[in-house]
């Protein structure tokens, strides 16, 4: 079984910074991509940035220039460094892999609230 904690969400200012770490932990085989969506209130979730083992990364086309994607493969961490932050970006944020032994639709955590306030 495989588990994802999220930590790093919060309150903070348009123009403001954040950075959000997902831990995943238990038995895994191995994780090739490793993601962050985002769920603003009264929306669908959608897609924020994914990256995978080997360092390839995707965008959406609001976050490109302001967010950048990393992850430690050693810790099995991924991190999301959020920069001049809008309050558009206000959402439950959640990470999610693919990780072995796969399952349908990943992994998910458990959410991590940003707000940004104008």
């Amino acid at each position: 079984q495989v588990q994802l904690v999220e930590s790093g969400g919060g309150l903070v200012q348009a123009g403001g910074s954040l950075r959000l770490s997902c831990a995943a932990t238990g038995t895994i085989l191995s994780i090739d991509f490793m993601g962050w969506y985002r769920q603003p209130p009264g929306k669908q979730r959608e897609l924020v940035a994914v990256i995978s083992s080997g360092g390839f990364t995707n965008y959406a086309d609001s976050v490109k220039g302001r967010f950048t994607i990393s992850r430690d493969n050693a810790k099995n961490t991924v991190y999301l460094q959020m920069s001049s932050l809008k309050p558009e970006d206000t959402a439950v944020y959640y990470c999610n892999t693919d990780a072995r032994p796969r399952r349908p639709g990943g992994y998910w955590g458990q959410g991590t609230q940003v707000t940004v306030s104008s």
